[in-house]
């Protein structure tokens, strides 16, 4: 990645931390271009630019980067509405369906987007597909019990299922103490709907990175400058 690539993103960060207002309830993203929009946030926060706010991380990751900056964390028991939820993606179609999780928090991601009024996508032109699943696996969340069926059950699927490993010999274990298998599909996926049920159906699937008609915009930074695609 250039220099240029991460300035625009942190550029891409900025544009989507200018919707926050004080008094809001945020979830924090979690990823490269995520945390660019928590230390934005972090330093309105430390200058007074904002004040009454708390956040909701997606990740211990985020959670201990918000620290850095002393952003009020809360738990969605605490705040369960949240009104703007800043994040990354992995894969971003023309409709705004999202590939997320390649950093491993998709669980926690999605239940804060679920939670949120309006998610704001912030990301690269890489990421930029035309149907979903084209450059990025599907990752799936599964709880260990299940490893064996849940891999057969995805492969049924006509998916390429790997489990992801933190190094070798040693399985990727996510913040709620699950595995991720990561799907590839040869051709990408033409019915992400379908897929994303039939995935959920599968006992010992815990969720996957599927985020259909979730976000409500995505600021894409590219060589050229920022984009906004909404809806």
């Amino acid at each position: 990645m250039t220099d240029r690539i991460d300035e625009l993103k942190k550029q891409a960060a900025e544009k989507a931390v200018a919707q926050v207002r004080s008094g809001m309830v945020l979830g924090l993203g979690t990823g490269s271009t995520a945390v660019h929009a928590t230390r934005a946030i972090g330093r309105l926060w430390q200058s007074g630019g904002l004040t009454d706010i708390v956040a909701i991380p997606t990740s211990e990751v985020t959670a201990q980067e918000a620290r850095k900056f002393d952003i009020p964390l809360v738990t969605l028991e605490q705040a369960p509405a949240v009104d703007i939820t800043i994040d990354g993606a992995d894969e971003i179609t023309p409709a705004l369906d999202l590939i997320k999780g390649f950093g491993g928090a998709l669980l926690r991601e999605k239940i804060v987007a679920a939670s949120s009024k309006r998610l704001i996508i912030v990301a690269d032109d890489s990421k930029l597909v035309r149907r979903i699943a084209t450059k990025f696996p599907v990752p799936v969340e599964v709880i260990p019990f299940a490893k064996q069926p849940v891999s057969q059950a995805l492969e049924s699927l006509g998916a390429k299922v790997s489990l992801r490993f933190k190094e070798e010999n040693t399985p990727f274990i996510t913040d709620e103490q699950n595995l991720i298998f990561d799907c590839t599909f040869e051709n990408g996926i033409e019915d992400a709907v379908s897929i994303s049920q039939q995935m959920l159906n599968i006992p010992g699937v815990v969720e996957h990175g599927l985020f259909l008609s979730m976000a409500q915009e995505a600021i894409v930074a590219s060589e050229s400058g920022l984009s906004v695609l909404s809806l």
